[in-house]
């Protein structure tokens, strides 16, 4: 059988052979410490389970639902108000299944064949596979630790901005856990009215900071002019599987975005609109309680491996730690291997968020803190970091 060009290159090469070595280390009897993907290991809030709850109870809610509820976009306008302080329009709001459903078809609703797709490196992989479906050239703008991880727009040539479709924010950053000031978004704001393109921003983490601040793009002078950004309940509220996701911005980007997903969707289920409506109406006050959470483990896993040699970076956000890996090993993906072997700490090599992602690996702080202590306690005892 014969498959695209497309389809034979997504790869899955060391996300398989981790979860292999995973499940020989188990087959040894050896205790893993799984930090590898970032699903959050803190229940829904009951009042949010309960709304889908009753909504399941209404056979009309089990239909196409075809259109966002009135409901849902008063909750989110009003979210918005409150907590970023951004006031919203209907039109400037349209659901999606996820982000990484959003993100996975922005590149086709902005882009065309040759046009250059602006994407922070190391950053999320669905930027990447976002500009490939479309047909653009990735343009990966480094994040270097030496500059806080922060972009350095005066750095991509006049040429490569000139064939811009449009550019992609991420902070606070998934994976390299930075957070930026609001002059990084003015000078995105500003290139792009330069140069006629578009801005993307991935806004998953303003809940979950620990230095600094974060709000909305959207909240900045021209920003709902020149793009949107994507607003998730996924890591606020613990809604991964629900896949409860916004763009929200330039009502003519909202607009051709709803034409675009009409052709492959018909709409968030009734129920999952429900669960936003309950979220971002009712008691947010668990949102605070587990990013203070979240920092506990940050410090755990920050302190304590550098307490035993290892000398890793705080995050200032995010639920990742991003830790450049000891001298003496040949990748990211072999330190990654190893370490699962001998401590059984099991983690993501940074190779797999893009080229400036070699040389570190992501930790997910999504196990308690006496996991993590024991986490720390394993590595030292295998002895890795003394190789």
């Amino acid at each position: 059988m014969k498959f695209s060009r497309l389809t034979n290159g997504l790869g899955t090469g060391v996300f398989a052979r981790l979860a292999e070595k995973k499940r020989e280390a188990e087959r040894r009897g050896m205790k893993i410490y799984d930090f590898f993907v970032g699903t959050p290991d803190f229940p829904c809030d009951e009042h949010i389970r309960e709304a889908a709850a009753r909504a399941m109870r209404d056979p009309e809610n089990v239909k196409y639902s075809l259109l966002d509820s009135d409901e849902m976009i008063n909750a989110v306008t009003g979210y918005y108000r409150r907590r970023y302080g951004v006031t919203l329009t209907a039109d400037m709001i349209a659901s999606c299944n996820g982000t990484q459903d959003g993100m996975g078809h922005i590149g086709m609703l902005l882009a065309d064949r040759g046009d250059y797709a602006l994407l922070p490196d190391p950053g999320y992989i669905a930027f990447e596979t976002s500009a490939r479906f479309a047909g653009a050239q990735p343009y990966y703008y480094p994040l270097k630790e030496e500059n806080g991880f922060l972009p350095d727009f005066s750095a991509i040539p006049a040429e490569v901005l000139s064939r811009t479709a449009y550019l992609v924010l991420s902070y606070p950053s998934n994976p390299v856990g930075a957070v930026a000031p609001q002059r990084v978004y003015l000078e995105a704001i500003a290139l792009a009215e330069k140069y006629g393109f578009a801005v993307i921003n991935d806004n998953a983490y303003s809940d979950i900071v620990f230095e600094g601040e974060c709000g909305s793009f959207l909240s900045l002078p021209g920003a709902a002019e020149v793009g949107a950004e994507f607003f998730s309940l996924s890591k606020s509220f613990n809604t991964t599987g629900a896949r409860i996701s916004f763009l929200i911005g330039s009502p003519e980007m909202v607009g051709a975005f709803r034409r675009l997903r009409s052709q492959y969707d018909f709409g968030m289920f009734k129920p999952v609109q429900a669960m936003a409506v309950a979220a971002l109406t009712g008691d947010t006050s668990g949102v605070k309680q587990r990013c203070d959470e979240y920092r506990r483990r940050r410090d755990a896993l920050c302190c304590g491996l550098r307490s035993i040699g290892w000398n890793v970076r705080d995050s200032q956000g995010t639920m990742f730690v991003w830790a450049r890996i000891p001298d003496g090993f040949g990748g990211s993906a072999e330190f990654a291997e190893r370490l699962l072997e001998r401590s059984g700490v099991m983690c993501t090599p940074g190779s797999e968020f893009g080229p400036s992602g070699e040389g570190y690996v992501r930790f997910a702080l999504v196990r308690p803190v006496e996991t993590i202590n024991a986490a720390v306690k394993a590595i030292d005892d295998s002895g890795i970091l003394n190789k």
